[in-house]
Parts: C-alpha cells; structure tokens; sequence
C-alpha cells in the first residue's frame, strides 16, 4: 500500500501517481515521451535500457523492471533477459558505445559530479557523439527522480516479469503520453 491514499490501489507504481495528480503527470509523461521515444541519435531500445540500468541501481523494481521490459520489446528479446541488466548485459549484445553511455549513466545516478573528463574521452573514443552523451545523462538524471517518486511514496509493483510484458509493449509500440486520466 502507498505512502499516500491513491483514488485506484490496483495501479502500479508511476501510473497510480499519475492517476493521483493528472496534472503533474502531463509534464512527466511528456518528458518521458521525449527522452525515450523522441528524436535522438540512441534508438529507442537503447535508451530504454538506460532507463532500465539507472532504476535497477537506484533499486527501484517497478521502474527498471517496466522499463527492462519495454526494451526488450523494442531489441524483440524475451523477457528473460531482463534480470541480464543487472548482471551486466551478459547476454545482452551492446555496443562499446553504449557500454561506455552506461559506465556515464552509473556515475550519474551517484551524483552529476562522478562523471569526469575522462569517461566523457572513453565514451567519444568509441564513438559517442556530444548528443549521445547529452541525451545519456539526462535519460539518467530523470530517471533518478522517477526512481525517487515511484519508491519515496511506497508505491506497489508486481514481482513477476511477465506482469510486465503488455506494459512494456505498450511503453515502447505506444508511448507514454496514453497514461492520461482525464481531470473532473
């Protein structure tokens, strides 16, 4: 049960939220929208994955687990490979490039201020490009706030991967904006 009484407890996570405060949603999903979906030299997937690592090392389930879930949907994987995330993209192929925009996007989660001069020259020797690592960081920076709200007020999440497997397809075929709830 949340922090906070919800008008619907059987919405997890960020969507009760939204359903609790429309008008704060509007903005949130819009932002989502844009650093996942919208216009970026990082596919979809690849940014999804960010979201995903970020949320799982700010260990919040419901964020990494729906955000896992909806790049899986986006690189076609089984959902699986989710629990891959947090061992390391093991199984998961990924770049250089992007493994170097996720050591970033670690060092982000701990504070703006870990990130040094010489992981943005690691990123760029793989090929990073100035846009890659902007969008990167803010992908990161955002998710640290998602994380914050979703587990700062106790939200729940459902423990299984495959109760996020429409979510995910969704979030990623869909976008974000469709959380919508219509204000009285």
């Amino acid at each position: 049960m949340a922090h906070i009484t919800l008008p619907d407890e059987s919405l997890p996570g960020i969507v009760g939220l939204f359903n609790f405060r429309p008008e704060t949603a509007e903005p949130l999903q819009l932002l989502a929208e844009t650093l996942l979906r919208g216009d970026s030299p990082l596919t979809s997937g690849e940014r999804e994955l960010i979201a995903a690592y970020v949320s799982h090392l700010n260990n919040c389930h419901f964020c990494h687990t729906s955000h896992a879930s909806a790049a899986m949907a986006h690189l076609n994987c089984d959902l699986s490979l989710i629990d891959d995330i947090k061992n390391g993209f093991q199984q998961i192929e990924i770049s250089p490039k992007l493994r170097a925009l996720l050591h970033i996007a670690a060092k982000v989660q701990k504070s703006g201020r870990e990130v040094q001069a010489e992981d943005i020259a690691a990123a760029k020797a793989v090929g990073a490009a100035d846009k890659e690592i902007h969008d990167t960081v803010l992908i990161a920076a955002a998710f640290c706030m998602f994380n914050r709200y979703v587990d700062g007020l106790g939200t729940w999440a459902p423990k299984e991967h495959e109760a996020y497997r429409e979510m995910g397809q969704r979030m990623a075929f869909t976008g974000y904006v469709r959380f919508s709830v219509p204000q009285d």
